[in-house]
């Protein structure tokens, strides 16, 4: 049988930059924690029944499939679960269904400059991240639904909206 002998100090070395590790890797986790929670609201009590966006070309969280299939017209991939629509090569979107085939959640994406805003989605600005990158998100618990805004840095950013019913 071989063993693996650690000179005592090695051995401490060792040990000591595993601490170091682990050390970094939960202040990193505590702080990215603290950035989502910042990058999450609840508006105050009286303002929450009117979020800015809460529809995308006349879909609305609740609506039936079939509505939404004639609102839209045919998706790309169409299930029972969820639809998938290309509108151009610079904006597509999912309808996610539940059992009842009622819209839970919506998501757009849009690949070009000039599309919606943080403002124009959730009615106030929302200060952008040092790359440029933008994300809020803000919860409606007594319309029953959440919105968040997602812009990627770049030239050609990727915006993506999200509307979801809070289960």
């Amino acid at each position: 049988m071989t063993r693996l002998l650690l000179k005592p100090r090695s051995g401490f070395r060792i040990l000591n930059l595993l601490f170091m590790a682990a050390a970094l890797l939960i202040a990193s986790n505590s702080a990215n924690a603290q950035v989502r929670k910042a990058a999450v609201q609840t508006p105050p009590s009286g303002e929450e029944a009117s979020a800015s966006f809460n529809e995308y070309r006349g879909i609305q969280l609740g609506m039936l499939a079939d509505d939404v299939r004639k609102k839209l017209g045919s998706p790309k991939d169409k299930g029972d679960e969820q639809d998938f629509y290309i509108f151009d090569e610079t904006e597509t979107a999912q309808i996610v269904y539940d059992k009842t085939h009622k819209v839970i959640t919506i998501s757009a994406d849009f690949l070009k400059t000039g599309a919606l805003t943080a403002k124009q989605v959730l009615g106030a600005e929302v200060e952008a991240k040092a790359d440029g990158s933008v994300y809020k998100m803000v919860r409606y618990p007594k319309a029953g639904y959440w919105l968040s805004y997602n812009r990627t840095s770049g030239t050609s950013p990727l915006t993506t909206i999200t509307l979801q019913k809070i289960q």
